[in-house]
C-alpha cells in the first residue's frame, strides 16, 4: 500500500456530530414520508397516558409528527441542539438521547392526560436543552458552562413551554424532557475532582 492508498480516516469531531444530527432528522423525515404515504395513521402510536397499549408510544413517540409544519417547528433545534450534544461523541450523545427519550417518554405515560396522545421530538429538544445548560453545573468546565450560558441566551425561551398554554401542545413531553435532560446531565457529565 502507497501512501495515497492510506486507510479511510475517521471523521473529525464536528463532522461526526453533524452528520449524527443531519442522521437523526432525517429519519424523522422518512418517518414522517411514510405516514403521510401509507394508509392509516402512524400518529396514533405516540405516547397514551395510562393506557397499556400507549406504552409502546414511550419507543415511538418522538419518531411521530403531527404532521410536516410539527416537524419543521422541530427541525433547527433538532439540528443545532444535536450537534452541540454530539461534540461530546457518540456514545455521550446516544446515551443523553436515550435518558431524554425513556425516562420523559415513562414520565409522560405516567402523569399526562388519559385519553390524549402525545408525539413529536419536542421532548428531545428540552431535553437536549437542559443537558446543555446544565453539565457545566456539574463538570465545573469553563468551556461547557459557558456553551451552557449561549445555549440558554439562545434557546432559554422555549423553556416557557414547560408550562401549560395552548392546547394540543404536549407541556408534559417539554417538561419531563427538560427533567430528563437534567437527570442526563447529572448521570452522563464526568465531575472535576479537587477543584
Amino acid at each position: 500500500m502507497t501512501d495515497q492508498q492510506a486507510e479511510p480516516r475517521e471523521m473529525s469531531g464536528p463532522a461526526r456530530a453533524g452528520a449524527l444530527a443531519v442522521g437523526f432528522v432525517a429519519l424523522l423525515y422518512v418517518v414522517e414520508l411514510v405516514d403521510v404515504v401509507v394508509p392509516g395513521t402512524l400518529d396514533g402510536n405516540g405516547v397514551r397516558p395510562r393506557s397499556v397499549d400507549g406504552l409502546e408510544g414511550v419507543a415511538l413517540g418522538p419518531l411521530l409528527h403531527g404532521g410536516w409544519a410539527h416537524l419543521l417547528g422541530n427541525t433547527v433545534p433538532l439540528l443545532v441542539l444535536g450537534f452541540l450534544v454530539g461534540l461530546s461523541g457518540l456514545r455521550t450523545w446516544a446515551q443523553v438521547t436515550a435518558i431524554v427519550w425513556i425516562v420523559g417518554g415513562a414520565a409522560v405515560w405516567l402523569v399526562g392526560d388519559p385519553g390524549t396522545v402525545h408525539l413529536g421530538a419536542s421532548g428531545l429538544v428540552f431535553g437536549w436543552l437542559s443537558y446543555l445548560v446544565v453539565r457545566g453545573v456539574f463538570s465545573r468546565h469553563v468551556g461547557q458552562i459557558a456553551l451552557g450560558v449561549v445555549v440558554f441566551l439562545v434557546y432559554g425561551g422555549l423553556l416557557w413551554g414547560v408550562l401549560p398554554g395552548r392546547p394540543g401542545i404536549s407541556w408534559e413531553g417539554h417538561l419531563f424532557g427538560a427533567a430528563a435532560g437534567a437527570l442526563a446531565a447529572w448521570l452522563v457529565t464526568p465531575r472535576r475532582v479537587g477543584d
